[in-house]
């Protein structure tokens, strides 16, 4: 993915202040994200805006504080570098990323991290009962690079017939013990 792609990601995130429903995974969001030039002003008070956008507005609130300070401080530095570009180049890259699937987008309300990996972590992570949400969030924030690399290696080769059964296992491991299960199960 390029440079310019990711920087968008991460600053479309920060404007969306974060992650989604499902994993708390991804919702539709009904409406795009403005462009710069045609953003409609804030209202300043809650009262202005209808019970949907209003929780809409908590739920991404929400979302932003759940994640990581790291990965609040990536976003925002990618917000800046992202705002320093001239408008047009600004208005591209939001056009390439509405482009794309609703899925893949609303991935990056996960973060950096996650949500570069999300379209891979999809069919293992993407739909989950209400029980494994806040667990599965927290056990794919403490893997590393690699441990993410290597899960979405086994989430792209799970068939789906597998899924549940390989997500329990995943999601039932103790932290230590993360490392050599995905070390075992890349391989097979």
């Amino acid at each position: 993915m390029n440079k310019s792609i990711l920087l968008l990601l991460m600053a479309l995130s920060a404007g969306a202040t974060a992650a989604p429903q499902a994993l708390p995974l991804p919702t539709p969001v009904a409406a795009p994200v403005p462009t710069p030039t045609t953003a409609p002003a804030i209202p300043a008070t809650p009262a202005a805006l209808d019970p949907a956008q209003l929780r809409e507005l908590r739920t991404r609130y929400a979302q932003w504080q759940a994640l990581p300070e790291s990965e609040r401080t990536r976003i925002r530095e990618a917000a800046r570098r992202v705002a320093a570009l001239p408008a047009a180049q600004q208005q591209s890259l939001r056009a390439r990323f509405d482009e794309q699937d609703q899925r893949f987008r609303d991935g990056w309300r996960l973060g950096p991290q996650l949500g570069q990996q999300f379209p891979k972590l999809q069919g293992l992570f993407g739909y989950l009962p209400v029980e494994q949400r806040e667990p599965a969030l927290v056990a794919l924030r403490q893997l590393n690079d690699g441990q993410l690399a290597q899960l979405t290696l086994i989430a792209q080769r799970t068939p789906p017939q597998e899924r549940d059964r390989v997500r329990d296992q995943f999601l039932g491991l103790a932290p230590a013990a993360r490392d050599a299960w995905l070390r075992e199960n890349v391989v097979r």
